[in-house]
């Protein structure tokens, strides 16, 4: 029996998935690895190769008034997101926990249920991990691989950063006034 793709595209599974998924690839990949040169030549959400819809949306979102960029602003610091990968749901509350209680996040999101497939030691290994998502300041981040390495069980732990080039100023205020300066 052949399942038609409106079928599929129509089950329950797939739209309660798909943003998940849509928002960990941009949060993965970010915008600015999505090779739009158009846009970094006009500075233009309306260059975007995006639908009408979604592109309105991010001239909205760009505009001079409600800006999400980061650059100026006093209340707000260099941000960075951080993944950490670890081997269980134990270790991941405990170092989530500390890593908060430091003040070297503001925030760690918990994701269950990652499958990580990767070489160690000449040998292809598939583990089922538990993902840490940490925003911080930039200026942290040396302290937070630190504290990382010194609390992890895994002689090599994923510390990976990626900045945040903009967002809810709220939020990134927030974040700075969450953690500490160094």
């Amino acid at each position: 029996m052949a399942l038609t793709l409106s079928a599929i595209a129509s089950s329950s599974l797939v739209r309660r998935r798909l943003p998940i998924v849509g928002a960990f690839c941009v949060l993965t990949f970010g915008l600015s690895n999505l090779s739009i040169q158009s846009f970094t030549k006009t500075g233009s959400a309306h260059s975007l190769p995006f639908p009408p819809l979604l592109r309105s949306k991010l001239r909205q979102s760009t505009s001079v008034s409600g800006s999400i960029r980061m650059e100026g602003s006093s209340k707000i610091v260099p941000s960075i997101v951080v993944y950490v990968t670890v081997p269980n749901k134990e270790l991941g509350k405990k170092l989530a926990g500390s890593i908060v209680k430091e003040k070297l996040a503001a925030c760690v999101n918990r994701v269950p249920g990652v499958e990580s497939v990767y070489e160690w030691e000449g040998e292809v290994q598939t583990d089922s991990e538990e993902l840490l998502i940490i925003k911080t300041r930039e200026s942290l981040l040396e302290a937070l691989t630190e504290h990382v390495k010194a609390n992890h069980e895994y002689d090599v732990p994923e510390v990976i950063a990626m900045p945040i080039v903009g967002g809810s100023p709220q939020y990134l205020e927030w974040l700075k006034n969450s953690t500490r300066e160094k």
